[in-house]
C-alpha cells in the first residue's frame, strides 16, 4: 500500500501512524501547491476552492495511480472532493483543541498588548473577540519554525493545534489548551482523513479497518456544517462536534478577522445522522447573520 502525504515533519509523522497501523506501507512524500516548489500538473477535476492547494498534488497522484491512499490532516480536505475520489477512512482522533505556547497558564494571564503569532484567521478572530488588546500577527511555517520564532523572542506567545504538537512529541511546549467555547477548533482539527480512488476496494477496506466510528461521526457533522456555510480558508469559521455516548454536540463560530463581530451557536442531535446536525447548525448560524459576516470576512481577508 502506497500512502501519499505532504513532506512536512508533521505530515510524515501522521502518515507514519497510518503506515504502522496498516502493518506494511510505503510513504510517498510530495510537495503540494501550499508548499514551495510544488509539482506542476493539470488542475484536479473538481472544486475545493483555496483549501485544495494543500491536497491537490496528492489527489493527482491518487487519480494517476501513483499512490493508493492519501493521508491528510482532515482540516485541509475540502468539502467537495474530485470526481473519482472518496473519503474512505478516519482513524482515531487526536486532541482537537487549539493550544497556547508561551508564558501563561490561561488567556487572562497573557500580558496586555502581548504579541501573539498565528497563521489562522479563525484563531485571530477568536483571540481578538475576547482580548481586543492583543497584537495578533501572522506567523507561518512548520511547527518547528514557529516554535523557533517564539524562542527567538519574535512573539510573546503563539497558538498551534494541540494535535500537531502531540504527534511531534512537543506536547510539553503547551502552556494551556483553549476551551471550545472560547476557541472553537477548525473542522477536522486533530483528525486524519484517508482518501482513495472510487472503486479501489483494497484501499477502502484497508482504510475502513483503521476507522474510528466516533471520529467518523464527528468529522461528518463538521464537514456538513462547513459545506453548508460555504466557508473557505479566508473566512474565520470554527466547527467542533463531539460524540459522548448517545449524545452528539456541535459548537460553531463565525466572525470577522478583527474580532469585532461574531456569532456562536451550539446544537445537539442524533449521532446516527451527523449530516443533519451539521447542516442544521449551519442554518441556525446563517439565520443569525453568519452569511453576511462570511461575505465581509472574505472581503477583509
Amino acid at each position: 500500500m502506497r500512502l501519499g502525504t505532504r513532506g512536512s515533519a508533521l505530515a510524515l509523522a501522521q502518515a507514519g501512524l497510518v503506515a504502522d497501523a496498516l502493518g506494511k506501507a510505503e510513504i510517498v512524500a510530495m510537495k503540494t501547491s501550499g508548499d514551495a516548489g510544488a509539482r506542476e500538473g493539470p488542475a484536479v477535476p473538481a472544486g475545493g476552492g483555496d483549501k485544495a492547494r494543500f491536497v491537490r498534488e496528492i489527489e493527482l497522484a491518487l487519480l494517476d495511480g501513483e499512490v493508493d491512499l492519501g493521508v491528510h490532516s482532515a482540516k485541509d480536505l475540502p468539502s467537495e472532493l474530485p470526481e473519482g475520489l472518496e473519503l474512505v477512512g478516519v482513524p482515531r482522533r487526536e486532541d482537537s483543541a487549539d493550544a497556547y505556547v508561551g508564558e501563561a497558564s490561561l488567556l487572562d494571564d497573557v500580558a496586555q498588548r502581548a504579541r501573539i503569532g498565528t497563521s489562522s484567521l479563525r484563531r485571530r478572530a477568536q483571540l481578538l473577540a475576547v482580548r481586543p488588546d492583543l497584537e495578533v500577527e501572522a506567523l507561518r511555517g512548520n511547527v518547528d519554525t514557529r516554535l523557533g520564532r517564539l524562542a527567538a523572542g519574535d512573539f510573546d506567545g503563539i497558538v498551534l493545534a494541540a494535535a500537531g504538537l502531540r504527534r511531534l512529541g512537543r506536547e510539553k511546549e503547551i502552556a494551556f489548551r483553549f476551551d471550545a467555547d472560547v476557541m472553537t477548533p477548525a473542522a477536522g482539527q486533530g483528525a486524519l482523513a484517508l482518501e482513495a480512488r472510487r472503486g479501489d476496494s483494497s484501499a477502502a477496506q484497508a482504510a475502513a479497518a483503521l476507522t474510528d466510528s466516533a471520529a467518523l461521526v464527528e468529522l461528518t457533522a463538521e464537514r456538513a456544517a462547513v459545506a453548508e456555510l460555504d466557508a473557505t480558508c479566508r473566512t474565520p469559521v470554527g466547527v467542533r462536534a463531539e460524540l459522548s455516548g448517545k449524545r452528539l454536540r456541535a459548537d460553531a463560530f463565525v466572525g470577522l478577522p478583527d474580532g469585532s463581530e461574531w456569532v456562536r451557536d451550539t446544537l445537539e442531535g442524533d449521532p446516527e445522522n451527523p449530516v443533519s446536525l451539521g447542516r442544521a447548525l449551519a442554518e441556525r448560524l446563517l439565520s443569525a447573520g453568519a452569511g453576511e459576516l462570511l461575505e465581509r470576512a472574505g472581503a477583509m481577508a
